[in-house]
């Protein structure tokens, strides 16, 4: 989880996304078409865990960018993939003067215009091994993607897996992915999952509330295990996801919790203690022994079942997309601007997690204040003026309950800029209904 970077930008449980998208839900994944994601292995996570542990052990005690440790991990993830039956491709990019390392995994099959796409950061920091950090995510998603192979899984949208380098300075390796990747290709990633700490010791279960479809897929998976969920608000923006949902691709994840202090009201919700969510935070002593192992299966099952659960079907009816792209000025420093939809022939209220999609081109994203402002003027409040939020532009899918609204009226995207220096415009909004 890297620290400095802000804002850059399991056994299905009686439901499948599918059906819950089309408005009926099947009892059993069976009676939906649809294979259940095998159990992952917490034992076998755990010998990849203690087998990134030997690598830093035996490379000064970490496995970070530029170090042998990093490059030794690739090798051994790479290894595990190649026999496994995976296209790996290791793409190089230089960071602070030396060589780093992205993997990047393929599972032959699916279609690849509709890719479901799962990632973790491989590095340590330099002060440990780096083993919730992000051993935790990498190991999970590579024993996944071994589950693939072992099920012959043979899924409607193709799989891609990667690790990611030099994230704990900057989200370098997954930027560069990003950044050099066509723009037709980019449109062909129909989700990005992210899992970056998901063992911390003493943990917290997170969910990232980034795009609803895949926010639902984790949330279902949880409660049907009885394990309450939150939103997760330490990590947003500080993780590789962050260079895909700048660009526009849905993105969702998981997280246990890294510096911050669990509340007493967590405590009472999850256990543990009200002390920090991994107290071995970027530290020599994020080592195998800083795991725990409930969080880590969990979370394991987790990753399978939104693997399964989003490649599998085909990709649901979009709804009903009222949208808007018409250019509209941003003043600097002066007056709110709108860019309105008018929404028609929708029975009923909005839903209770309507996607709100805005697409603002602007030098300085921390000046703006965004709204949505409903038909009979209520305001839902999309992004708060933030003076340190130095990134650009706002390009993202926002989840509004407007579920006491009725659906059909005007409804209006309202941008103010409340700082000077700094231009833009509205390049587009849109509303999506179910």
């Amino acid at each position: 989880m890297n620290l400095s970077v802000r804002r850059r930008t399991l056994a299905l449980a009686g439901t499948v996304l599918a059906g819950l998208l089309a408005g009926a839900v099947p009892a059993t994944a069976e009676e939906a078409g649809v294979a259940a994601a095998p159990d992952i292995s917490v034992a076998n996570v755990k010998q990849h865990l203690a087998d990134l542990q030997s690598i830093a052990t035996a490379n000064g005690g970490n496995r970070a960018h530029g170090r042998a440790g990093y490059k030794a991990s690739i090798d051994f993830v790479k290894a595990k993939l190649d026999a496994a039956g995976f296209t790996t491709t290791v793409q190089t990019f230089t960071y602070n003067g030396t060589t780093g390392y992205n993997l990047i995994a393929d599972w032959p099959g699916g279609d690849t215009n509709q890719v479901v796409m799962a990632g973790a950061h491989l590095d340590s920091v330099t002060s440990g091994p780096g083993i919730n950090d992000n051993g935790s995510g990498s190991a999970a998603i590579l024993e996944t993607a071994l589950a693939v192979s072992r099920a012959g899984y043979q899924p409607a949208k193709h799989l891609r897996f990667a690790w990611w380098g030099a994230e704990e300075l900057g989200l370098v390796g997954s930027r560069y992915y990003v950044n050099n990747l066509p723009s037709t290709e980019r449109a062909k990633i129909s989700g990005y999952l992210n899992f970056d700490m998901i063992g911390s010791p003493n943990p917290g279960y997170f969910v990232y509330d980034d795009d609803p479809v895949i926010e639902k897929t984790f949330k279902d998976y949880f409660a049907g295990l009885g394990v309450p969920t939150e939103i997760e608000t330490e990590g947003d923006g500080r993780s590789d996801h962050a260079s895909f949902k700048n660009v526009g691709i849905p993105v969702g994840g998981l997280f246990t919790g890294a510096s911050r202090t669990k509340t007493s009201a967590q405590v009472q919700k999850w256990g543990g203690t009200t002390t920090a969510f991994d107290r071995c935070y970027h530290s020599s002593c994020d080592t195998t022994a800083n795991i725990n192992d409930t969080a880590l299966d969990r979370n394991s099952d987790a990753v399978a079942h939104a693997i399964w659960t989003l490649s599998s079907g085909t990709t649901p009816p979009p709804g009903k997309v009222f949208e808007n792209t018409t250019d509209v000025s941003i003043p600097d420093n002066g007056a709110a601007v709108t860019s309105s939809v008018a929404v028609t022939g929708i029975t009923g209220n909005a839903p209770s997690s309507l996607p709100v999609g805005v697409d603002i081109i602007h030098t300085w994203r921390g000046d703006l204040v965004v709204d949505l402002v409903a038909p009979d003027g209520t305001v839902y409040n999309l992004k708060p003026y933030s003076s340190s939020d130095s990134a650009d532009n706002v390009q993202t899918t926002y989840s509004v309950n407007a579920s006491s609204e009725v659906a059909n009226g005007t409804w209006r995207l309202r941008v103010q800029d409340r700082a000077a220096q700094d231009t833009g415009y509205i390049n587009g909004f849109k509303l999506t209904f179910p």
